[in-house]
């Protein structure tokens, strides 16, 4: 892949699963075309983690963008914490947590 291809700005996302697929919960991506992206997810045609989600009855939702770079993408995808990027694991950690102190 070029360094020009790679500096391009995009939007990078992450993708909620309702439940966990064996051990995943989060879907991390860059796309410079998020409705025509996501779009491709729901039908099964993008990325394999997300059909099998989809044929597994799984259902997924947009839990947050940021603008970057595909570079940016890949450098938070190595560092395999999507739990700590998402709103709503950060509301379900938060739930448990006064729960546990009620």
């Amino acid at each position: 892949m070029s360094s020009r291809r790679t500096s391009r700005t995009g939007t990078i996302y992450l993708l909620h699963f309702d439940r966990p697929l064996h051990h995943a919960r989060h879907y991390l991506g860059w796309t410079e075309n998020l409705d025509e992206r996501l779009a491709a997810h729901e039908s099964g045609s993008g990325a394999c983690i997300l059909a099998a989600c989809r044929a597994s009855g799984i259902g997924w939702r947009l839990a947050r963008t940021w603008t970057g770079t595909r570079h940016e993408e890949r450098r938070l995808k190595r560092c395999k914490m999507a739990p700590r990027y998402c709103p709503t694991c950060r509301e379900e950690r938060r739930a448990w947590k006064s729960q546990r102190a009620s």
